[in-house]
């Protein structure tokens, strides 16, 4: 069985390249396409395969602004010559699931979310640009809504990362998805003695909310770090109170000493899924969640962690409130023992059925 994965870029490891790298690691034969790749700062597991990029590559200063190409890309994935594959794994958050399946193939997307800069977080980056930037997004966002759609019908099946995920898939496509949580490498993670600090991590951008959590310790008896890199990171390292430390990115070995003695993590962002909850109960620690998006699939509210309401600093410190009076309850071992449904051997074991049963199904009920 030949087999075709479709990402739409490779330029970091982030949650979604995690989950590529997991799906490709059960297809070592397979052939992955892209828009853009920069070898160098990818696993040297996914480094190290075959990838083939779209014409986007050939543009100028394509690696770094990608993005600025988003028009192009329909007409990029259309191009992809996949006659010969049995097989087409598409993995959906940029476009990605666009591509001209063979007749007889089967075609499985695994969104990790319907576009968002198109669809339910159009409003927040448009207003984002400047007028002339705004006018040409808007523009090119309608056209590529309408493409969105319609490509959306040449999938097969879809598998969603969250209920919240799957929902959207409806909404946006109206199309039914099966939810399979992403894989965690689990083992990266461990319990240990929890020291006296709070912990966010996450990469600084806007809708991540660093800046609430940063402003709920602002005069609070309390410590955070703040661990994560991005267009965020100067400003809040200039606002920062005392009381907040601000580590940058950090290896995953100096991550995982971070997770071990948190107090608790904080995670203010309406998020498909958010993998650094899971992480965090991993390593035996409460989570301090909004009670919005993927966070509600992950966390027990007062097993694992506490829901808060609102995306305020004020409803944040009153979770933490909440938390130390109740923080004797948290046991650090059925807490881990939770995250062990998003391990990756439970992942593996539903990705591969998903797959058998498409390439199982007669022709007439491969698309559901």
């Amino acid at each position: 069985m030949r087999v075709a994965i479709i990402h739409y870029w490779l330029v970091g490891m982030r949650g979604g390249e995690k989950v590529l790298e997991e799906i490709a690691s059960l297809y070592p034969a397979a052939d992955i396409y892209t828009h853009v790749a920069d070898p160098a700062r990818l696993s040297p597991a996914l480094a190290a395969r075959d990838i083939r990029q779209s014409f986007i590559s050939r543009l100028p200063f394509a690696r770094r602004a990608y993005k600025a190409y988003l028009g192009a890309m329909p007409r990029a994935l259309e191009a992809i010559d996949l006659s010969g594959y049995d097989l087409i794994l598409s993995s959906e958050s940029g476009p990605a699931k666009g591509v001209i399946a063979p007749p007889n193939a089967r075609h499985l997307c695994y969104c990790h979310s319907p576009m968002r800069y198109i669809w339910d977080q159009f409003a927040d980056y448009a207003r984002g640009l400047n007028p002339v930037a705004r006018a040409y997004f808007c523009r090119v966002a309608h056209r590529l809504r309408i493409w969105d759609a319609a490509a959306a019908q040449r999938v097969d099946r879809y598998l969603a990362n969250s209920a919240f995920i799957a929902a959207r898939v409806r909404r946006s496509y109206g199309r039914r998805a099966e939810v399979l949580h992403p894989p965690v490498d689990l083992d990266r993670f461990q319990p240990g003695d929890a020291g006296d600090r709070y912990l966010f991590v996450s990469e600084l951008t806007g809708y991540k909310r660093a800046d609430l959590v940063v402003e709920a310790f602002r005069g609070l008896d309390r410590r955070l770090t703040v661990v994560g890199d991005g267009p965020a990171f100067e400003t809040l390292k200039r606002s920062a109170p005392p009381n907040v430390t601000l580590t940058g990115r950090l290896s995953d070995a100096a991550l995982a000493a971070e997770y071990a003695r948190a107090r608790a993590l904080i995670f203010p962002a309406e998020e498909d899924f958010g993998l650094t909850p899971v992480e965090a109960m991993a390593a035996g620690r409460p989570v301090l969640a909004l009670g919005r998006g993927g966070a509600l699939e992950t966390v027990r509210d007062g097993v694992t962690g506490l829901f808060f309401p609102d995306q305020s600093a004020a409803s944040i410190r009153e979770a933490i409130d909440r938390f130390e009076r109740a923080e004797a309850g948290f046991d650090p071992a059925l807490i881990r023992a939770h995250a062990e449904r998003f391990s990756k051997s439970a992942f593996r074991r539903r990705f591969t059925a998903a797959v058998d049963d498409l390439m199982a199904a007669p022709p007439q009920e491969a698309w559901r």
